[in-house]
């Protein structure tokens, strides 16, 4: 094979078949660590690291607290990148009203988990859900549904373990809510005054028939002493 030389020869050097010829000098390449994902595969470890929040809503919307239950997988454990991600969640209740839809919301959202990649989605579509009967507020906060408020206990974890930034509000949505919360409590607190001269017991729940706050538990099932409304028929 010939080679045309284009620029001046300056200088020239005869190589000889004795001299051994080095061996070029081979740059290492930094080689990327191969990091550990969350896939379908995975098996689920003996171990797992968990957090509990409890979950307390209104009597109408439910009489017992929610316990809802969140492992994590380490990945990457003992490493730089060791990361935390839901792996599998559970919700425990003494209230067996809501027990189907929670426990095949909970496989749904495990499998999601397990599935890998980024869930934090989960959150939003959680809070899309709103409950025809209408929401409630709790703790200052108004909630569309009880799905909805499982979604923000999800958005609170994921917090908690990095995969979700807490985005701080400015002062003008502080100035907001802070007027939101005392044109509620405004409403509220006359209403009240109302609801004590009814006839009915104080911790009567509201029945969704004739729109009353007199339902009230007798004989181990709730019943409205307005309207008679029984859930057990």
């Amino acid at each position: 094979m010939t080679r045309k030389i284009e620029s001046k020869i300056v200088s020239y050097k005869v190589k000889s078949k004795d001299v051994v010829q080095e061996s070029p000098v081979k740059l290492v390449e930094d080689v990327a660590p191969v990091l550990e994902t969350m896939h379908e595969e995975m098996p689920r470890p003996e171990v797992l690291l968990g957090t509990t929040y409890k979950l307390k809503t209104p009597e109408h919307v439910s009489e017992h607290s929610l316990f809802i239950t969140i492992n994590d997988v380490v990945l990457n454990e003992g490493t730089d990148h060791a990361m935390r991600q839901p792996f599998e969640i559970f919700i425990n209740s003494k209230s067996l009203e809501h027990y189907q839809w929670i426990v095949a919301l909970t496989r749904i959202i495990s499998a999601v988990f397990r599935k890998g990649g980024d869930c934090t989605f989960l959150v939003e579509e959680l809070r899309s859900v709103f409950d025809p009967k209408g929401g409630y507020w709790n703790k200052g906060k108004y909630v569309p549904s009880l799905i909805a408020e499982i979604g923000n206990v999800i958005e609170q974890h994921l917090m908690q373990i990095g995969m979700l930034d807490n985005p701080e509000m400015d002062e003008h949505q502080k100035a907001f809510l802070e007027a939101k919360r005392a044109e509620n409590t405004a409403k509220v607190e006359p209403k009240a005054e109302e609801e004590v001269n009814t006839g009915f017991p104080p911790s009567a729940t509201l029945c969704y028939k004739c729109h009353n706050k007199a339902v009230v538990v007798k004989d181990g099932c709730q019943t409205c002493l307005n309207c008679g409304d029984s859930k057990c028929g």
